[in-house]
Order: C-alpha cells, then structure tokens, then sequence
C-alpha cells in the first residue's frame, strides 16, 4: 500500500495521470481522481504526550484534501472515495504524504499512521516494497504504530493476525483506534495484542463531569495494566479533562487543548499543558452513587428449596415441614415448570386438626396447593420487584414469591429477604451519593482523600457543620430542617472550584471540603457571607432583629435558642504529614469544635501543625 507498483514511479503507486498518457484522460478525471492523479493532499500531525512527565512521544499523521475543495474535509473525501471505489487509492496516496512529510521536517518520535483492516492483507505492503519506500525517506520501522481504523466489520481475525504479526517483524508497532466506536474493537484489542489502545473520544470529552465515562476509562486502563498495553486518551478539549484522564492512570494524551493538528507541529509540550502534568494537585472525579454497584436482581434474593410433584403425598409434606422449622413454603413443579405452592401455616393448621393425618396422610398434596403462586423471572431487578409486589394482593406478602429462569423453577424468595436488600442497597448508595443533598457520600469523600495524601498534594480540608440545628428542625419541622441542609449544600458548592476542590456531604448537616484552590480562604468566607445574609429565607424577620427565636420548654417556660449558624474548621494538610483519612478526619473534626466555640458563622483554621 505504500510501496510502488511496477512500471510506476515510487512516489505515486496510483493509476491516473493527468497528461494525454495512458490513463484516464484529464477532462474526463471526476474531483477526486485529480486530486489523486495530482497528489493534491496535505499532511497535518499532532502531538501525542506522556502525560507523567509531558513528553512529546510521537505525532498522529493526518491528511486533507486541497482548501479550496469540498473534499478538504476528511470525512468528505474518504466519504467521496468510498462512493467511487478508490477507498484504496486515496488511502495509500494519504500514507505516502504522510511519510514524505514527516521523514522532511524530521519529526522526532513516533509517527501514528491511519491504516483500515482492508489494506493490511495488500501484496504490495506485505512484500517488502513498503520498507524499501520508508527506507528511502530514512524512517525506521520500528517508529512507525500502524493505527487500525475501522471503518466497517472486521471477520477475518485469523487473517488479521497473520498479517500483524507479518509487520512486527518488519519492526512496527500497532495501534487499535477508537476503541468503543468500532464494531469489533474489543475484539481486535483481543486478538491482536496491540501495543497502543485509543480510546474513543466520546468517552474523554466531559469525563470530568460524567461518572459513566469515569468509569468507562477506569475498567479500560485496569485491563490496559494487565496485558502491557499503553492507553492514549484522544479528543482531550478541556483542562478538567486532562486532569482526569492523568489522576487515573492514562498514559497518553492528544487533543486540542494540548495541541491542534498542524502542518508543523509543536515539538514540545505547551507551558500551560506542562503546568498541569507537572502540578502535585488531582482532579475532582465526578460521582454517581448508582454507578458504584452493579444492578441487583430477583436472583439475588433466592434460596433453592427442594420442590415437590403432584403426587407427592401430604404425609411427606408434613415431614418436610416438621422436620425443618424455617421452612416457610414448599414449591410443587410439573416437568421443572411451576404449578403452585404449599404454605406452611394453611398445611399445618388443616393438616393437624384431628384424625386428618390418619384420613389423608397417603393422599396427594393437591388439595393444598396454591395454584396461582407469584411467578418473578432471576432477572427482574429488585426496585422493580418491589413496585411490582405492591399492587399485588396481600397474601403473597405471607406467601413469598417463586423465581424462574425463563419459566422453570429455580428457587424462592420471601418479603422479608426483599426488604432486608432494599435497605442495604439503600445504606449502601447513601455512602456514595447523599439522597438529600445528591453529594458525594462517606465513600467518595475517602477516596479523595486517600487520592490526595497518595499524590502527596498540599490541600485544606474542612468540615462544615451547622450550629444549634436542632432546635430549628424541632421548632420548625423536619421539612424546614431539610431546606435549611439543601441550602448549605447549594451554598458550600457554588464557593468551590469544581476542577480543585471537592465537596462530600457524610450525613445529617455535616459536609466536606477538600480545597486545592489557592483562594479557598476566600471561598470559605463568601459561603460564610452567602450563609448570612440567607438568614431572611429561614427566619422572621423579629427573630433575625433580636438575634434569636424561642420555643416553650416541657416545663411550659420559654426557652430561647440563638439563630442558627454555620462553622468551618479548617486544617493544612501537608505532604507526609498524615499517613491516612482517618487521621485527616480526625484534625478535620478537632478544628470543627474549636470554631463552633465561636459565636455566628465562623472559619477555624487550625495554625498549630498536627502530628499524625
């Protein structure tokens, strides 16, 4: 594909001309034949960068059709090569501009070169004319990552992997592009075993603000760290973005923010992109309490109880029962498919009534089947399980619930196994996302902490608390007392710097600040002011004229509680200096006490240095 076909010149491997020679006839040629007949294509490149320690690795190469055509595009001139079947034709054409520019400015590094699965089985690339053609430009192979590109389908994995491993011994090195775009490119990541993984940029871009993605990144570069290969991370527009995707662990990085593609690319990183990569503070991740657990199902909720058949008798049933006081319900299948179920307390107070043991002991069971059991697939989850129970009738809340796998039994489930799960699954997403404020919970909050100390980042840490509280959410209700806990959410959030500092809300009116802005002084006090002067939204204005407000005591005498307020204490916490979150915590708590000694809204900052 780069190498020329015989009878032609080296540098063109391509069947028109644009003279009266052989070949398609210039007046005749459609747009996109001259372009290829005139080499009329231009090389940009943009930088790729280790993101530890900035520097420039290699460039991707990228191509353009002449500015004045409507094919200058990319995606409308291969589009146009696709239509008129010269997808081959204007990729080769696109590589050997590629080459011939790079190998001119002498470009350090690596040079990422676009190749589709379709022209890697060509003759012409496999038969050693393409090294004879870089070898002429003075590249070596093994600088050269053959980026594959799909464009459609990849089947043939069998035959891809001959090919690759073809050109690693000619010395290049590989590369899967766009990795969650593709059809197959989980797959060719498998097969293949390339050096480099792109990830799609749809999942870079607003990574910063996006758990999914967060997430999406993170399963990626773990997998990445398994098998030695080196994640690039492509479309990075923003500086969130590139904080992100270097706190997690990403190799590599190209996008716009650190550079555009360019006919001569920048050979070192920018000031402002260096200054992130070198910066000792961490990106604030994104939290999505419901993307910390996988969804839970009906399954979850079973217990296999041996079933019974039709023709079991009752004197068997009794057995089971007597012989195993936990045993609630006793299921009764047909060929493996349910057909009812038997209840313990029904069976046992028919069953031991006088002389019916003896009268229909040796009888089948049928009489005490409940033929119209609930029937719940393993795989329905169990919020909709919960919904689902509610508008049936009550005495299935007795009976419990069988649980199919498409249709055939599996095992059973009772009310109190479905509630005991809904309210861990509750206390578990409590800890990861506040369901008053929909902050970050205990668990995150940790995390950044263990994040920051691990980074050995200087940061402030703050913990925010609520003076006399109590005696507001007991005078004016719990609904008020809500507001008034939203509200310091709201306010403690709009004074942070949401790409440097972190805000958690661990339960009931206690929140953290984790601050890596150098103004978070500053910060802290406008939230203070911002607290205040929303004093009109929360009181009457006689309580905030006299300072205080009073309720009757149990003794029926007034009693007087001050204007609730909000304190911050604050503490510095240096690299080194703690060795975990539960000595940050513990800091953290001692300057909140020493600044709800003082009166009104007040900031602490504990100036003594802590031993850890």
């Amino acid at each position: 594909m780069l190498a020329s076909q015989p009878n032609e010149p080296a540098q063109t491997n391509l069947r028109f001309s644009n003279d009266n020679g052989p070949g398609v006839p210039a007046a005749a040629m459609t747009p996109l034949q001259e372009i290829i007949a005139q080499r009329k294509l231009s090389a940009l490149f943009q930088p790729v960068i280790d993101l530890q320690s900035g520097e420039v690795i290699g460039f991707e190469g990228l191509i353009r059709g002449p500015a004045d055509s409507t094919l200058h595009s990319p995606v409308n001139l291969f589009g146009a090569a696709l239509q008129q079947n010269l997808s081959l034709e204007v990729e080769m054409l696109a590589r050997q501009i590629v080459l011939e520019s790079f190998s001119r400015q002498k470009l350090p590094g690596n040079l990422f070169l676009n190749i589709s699965p379709e022209t890697m089985s060509l003759p012409s690339f496999k038969n050693g004319r393409t090294l004879e053609f870089m070898s002429s430009l003075g590249i070596d192979p093994a600088r050269v990552v053959m980026e594959i590109t799909e464009n459609q389908p990849t089947y043939d994995f069998e035959e891809m992997r001959s090919a690759l491993f073809h050109y690693r011994q000619m010395g290049f090195k590989t590369a899967i592009d766009d990795l969650g775009e593709g059809f197959s490119s989980l797959r060719l990541w498998s097969e293949l075993r390339p050096e480099y993984i792109k990830i799609d940029m749809h999942f870079i871009q607003g990574v910063d603000h996006d758990p999914v993605k967060l997430q999406f990144l993170k399963s990626i570069q773990q997998i990445a760290g398994s098998c030695g290969t080196r994640v690039i991370a492509e479309g990075i527009e923003t500086e969130g973005e590139l904080r992100v995707v270097k706190d997690i662990g990403i190799a590599l990085g190209q996008g716009y923010f650190i550079a555009h593609p360019s006919p001569t690319p920048p050979l070192l990183a920018s000031n402002e992109t260096c200054r992130i990569i070198n910066s000792k503070n961490i990106g604030v991740f994104p939290v999505n309490g419901m993307s910390h657990r996988r969804q839970i199902t009906a399954e979850k909720l079973l217990s296999y109880v041996e079933p019974a058949q039709l023709e079991t008798s009752n004197e068997q049933i009794f057995e089971r029962f007597s012989g195993n006081a936990a045993l609630h319900i006793i299921p009764v299948v047909k060929n493996g498919l349910p057909t009812g179920l038997i209840n313990r307390d029904q069976f046992i107070d028919t069953f031991s009534q006088p002389r019916q043991r003896e009268l229909t002991g040796k009888q089948i069971c049928q009489h005490f089947i409940r033929t119209d059991p609930l029937l719940v697939e393993k795989s329905m989850p169990v919020e909709e399980l919960s919904s689902f129970l509610a508008e049936t009738p009550t005495r299935h809340f007795a009976d419990g619930f069988i649980i199919t796998e498409q249709g055939r039994y599996i095992g059973v489930a009772t009310l109190q196994d479905l509630l005991r799960e809904l309210i861990r699954m509750q206390q578990e997403s409590a800890r990861y996302a506040n369901p008053l404020s929909l902050l970050p919970g205990n668990v995150p909050v940790i995390e950044h902490i263990e994040g920051l100390l691990q980074m050995n980042t200087k940061f402030i840490a703050c913990h925010c608390n609520l003076d006399h509280f109590k005696p507001f959410n007991d005078n004016f209700g719990y609904g008020k007392g809500d507001e008034m806990i939203q509200l310091v959410a709201r306010l403690l959030g709009w004074a942070c710097d949401h790409t440097m500092d972190f805000i958690g809300h661990i339960g009931g009116d206690d929140f953290i600040l984790l601050m890596q802005s150098r103004d978070w002084k500053s910060r802290c006090e406008q939230a203070l002011r911002s607290f205040e002067q929303a004093a009109s939204l929360l009181f009457k204005e006689e309580h905030i004229l006299n300072g205080e407000y009073s309720s009757e005591g149990r003794d029926g005498k007034l009693i007087f509680h001050p204007l609730t307020s909000l304190s911050i204490g604050a503490i510095t916490v240096l690299p080194g200096q703690f060795s975990s979150h539960h000595e940050v915590s513990a800091a953290m708590n001692a300057a909140k006490k020493m600044a709800k000694k003082v009166a009104g809204n007040s900031l602490f900052l504990e100036q003594r240095r802590i031993r850890s």
